[in-house]
């Protein structure tokens, strides 16, 4: 027996994450339907490369006495200890080791750089991140 829930919600998937997004709860971005999180992260991405962030995560820290990985999240922690352990790793390297959503690790990187725990080079073809 088939009984319809009045009401009831159908679930469609974010065209940039493909996760599950009730119907009625995405977000128009050009045309593509998004879940909050791609629709944020579309409108206002990370900006690894800001110096008045930089001036004010430094001048943060200092002040609060923060050094190394004080201060950090987890998540932070287990990035730069990823690195750090690693000498220097690709994002797609560190994507796989930490297990996160691409736009999160972004977010989580500009962190890491605002603060001068990580930088990034160029060697070949290739940009490695690695400790400050």
């Amino acid at each position: 027996m088939n009984a319809s829930r009045e009401g009831a919600q159908s679930i469609m998937h974010c065209q940039r994450c493909r996760s599950p997004v009730e119907e009625g709860e995405t977000y128009d971005f050009f045309g593509q339907a998004l879940c909050e999180d791609c629709y944020i992260y579309m409108v206002n991405p990370p900006r690894v490369c800001d110096p008045t962030a930089v001036a004010g995560a430094v001048t943060t820290r200092k002040q609060l006495g923060q050094s190394g990985t004080a201060g950090l999240t987890e998540l932070q922690k287990h990035i730069y200890r990823t690195i750090e352990e690693r000498g220097k790793i690709t994002r797609d390297e560190l994507l796989r080791e930490v297990k996160v959503k691409p736009e999160e690790l972004e977010r989580q990187i500009a962190v890491l750089r605002h603060c001068e725990l990580i930088r990034a080079f160029k060697e070949g073809d290739k940009v490695y991140l690695t400790k400050w």
